[in-house]
C-alpha cells in the first residue's frame, strides 16, 4: 500500500481537513474542551475565557482590501467573537524567509499594529524565527488570542432547533475572489476588495442586547457551504438556504460565473453566519444593518427538520439541490 501524503486539500477547510482533524488529531489530543471543535476553546478560570490560535500563509502577502498582517489580527479576533468573547490579548509569531525585504516586514508590522488598535486588542507575546531561503514563502504568521466570554451567553450547536433562522452578516465571497484575482493577476475589471475586517464592533454590542443568538461561525476556508455543513453535521436537523436571499454582490457573482466557481464555497473574512431564534431574527437583522459592516446582512435561510445533517439550496428557479461540504480547496492559501 502506498504511503499516504498530506495534500493541499488537507488544509482547505473541507472534507479532507475534517477527516484529518477527527481521525488523527482529535484522537491524539482528545479532551472535553477540544471535543467541542469550536472556533475558540471556552475555558473555566474564575471568568469563562475563550482561547484560539490560527496560522496565516496567504499568497500574495498583499491583496485588495488587506494584507497578511491585517488578516492575522482579524482572523483571530473573529474566532473569539464567534465564541461570544470580547477579544483582549493576542500573541504574534513570525516565521520569516531569509532574504525578505526589511521594508516588507515593516509594512506588515504597521498593518498588524493599526488593525490591533482598531480592534481594541493588545499584542502581549510573540516570537520570531528566520528560516533558510525556500524553507517558507516569504513570511508565515501565527496569532493566538484570549478573550472573556460574555456572561450568560453560551453559543453552541447544541442550542440549534428547527425553525431557527440563518443570518449572513455581509456579502459573501469577496475575500477569496480578491486574493485569487491578485495572485493570478487577473484583470477581471470588477475591482473586488476583500471584506477582511474585525467583527467585534459589529457583533458584540448585539450579543450584549439579546440572548437569541444561538450559534455563530465565520465562513472562512470553504465558504458558507462548508461552514453550514459543519453546523449541520450530526444535528437532528438540516439547513435550507434561499438563493435569492444570500447576500452576494453583482461583482462577485459575475467574477465567479466567469471563473466557474460557486460563490458559496469562496472564503469570507469579514462576515459571519448566525443561527438565531425565529422570533428575534428581524430585530437582530435591523441591528446588524445599522452598522457599516452589517449593511448587507440578510436572513438567508432556516434550520429545517429534513434532510437531517444536510444543507439544501432553494434556487431562484424553484428547484432544490444539496450543497455538500467542500472536498478539496479550489482556492488554496487564501488565509
Amino acid at each position: 500500500m502506498p504511503e499516504k501524503k498530506i495534500l493541499l486539500g488537507h488544509g482547505s477547510g473541507g472534507r479532507l481537513m475534517h477527516s484529518l482533524i477527527r481521525k488523527l488529531l482529535l484522537t491524539k489530543f482528545d479532551n472535553p474542551v477540544l471535543r467541542e471543535l469550536s472556533d475558540s476553546a471556552r475555558l473555566s478560570y474564575k471568568e469563562k475565557l475563550a482561547f484560539t490560535t490560527d496560522s496565516f500563509v496567504v499568497s500574495p502577502l498583499k491583496f485588495p482590501g488587506g494584507d497578511i498582517g491585517k488578516l492575522a489580527v482579524c482572523g483571530t479576533v473573529n474566532d473569539l467573537v464567534m465564541a461570544g468573547a470580547v477579544p483582549e490579548f493576542l500573541s504574534l509569531a513570525l516565521i520569516i524567509e531569509e532574504g525578505l525585504d526589511y521594508r516588507t516586514l515593516e509594512e506588515i508590522a504597521d498593518s498588524i499594529a493599526a488593525t490591533a488598535r482598531k480592534a481594541g486588542v493588545l499584542i502581549v507575546a510573540g516570537d520570531i524565527k528566520v528560516v533558510e531561503k525556500l524553507a517558507c514563502d516569504k513570511i508565515f504568521i501565527n496569532t493566538s488570542g484570549v478573550g472573556r466570554v460574555l456572561k450568560n451567553r453560551n453559543l453552541s450547536r447544541k442550542n440549534i432547533r428547527p425553525g431557527d433562522k440563518v443570518i449572513i452578516t455581509g456579502n459573501i465571497g469577496r475575500h477569496g475572489m480578491a486574493v485569487l484575482a491578485k495572485r493570478k493577476e487577473l484583470d477581471l475589471g470588477f475591482g473586488i476588495q476583500s471584506d477582511c475586517a474585525a467583527l467585534n464592533g459589529l457583533i458584540l454590542p448585539i450579543l450584549e442586547k439579546t440572548s437569541a443568538i444561538k450559534f455563530m461561525r465565520d465562513p472562512t476556508r470553504g465558504g458558507v457551504a462548508t461552514t453550514l455543513n459543519e453546523v449541520a453535521e450530526g444535528l437532528s436537523a438540516g439547513v435550507a438556504l434561499d438563493e435569492k436571499n444570500i447576500p452576494l454582490s453583482g461583482k462577485v457573482r459575475a467574477a465567479a460565473e466567469l471563473l466557474g466557481i460557486d460563490p458559496l464555497y469562496i472564503a469570507c473574512e469579514g462576515a459571519a453566519i448566525m443561527i438565531v431564534e425565529k422570533n428575534s431574527a428581524k430585530k437582530i437583522l435591523k441591528l446588524l444593518q445599522q452598522h457599516p459592516l452589517g449593511c448587507h446582512a440578510r436572513v438567508a435561510g432556516e434550520v429545517v427538520k429534513e434532510p437531517k445533517g444536510k444543507v439544501v439550496l432553494n434556487t431562484v428557479v424553484g428547484t432544490q439541490r444539496i450543497v455538500d461540504m467542500l472536498t478539496s480547496e479550489p482556492l488554496p492559501r487564501i488565509c
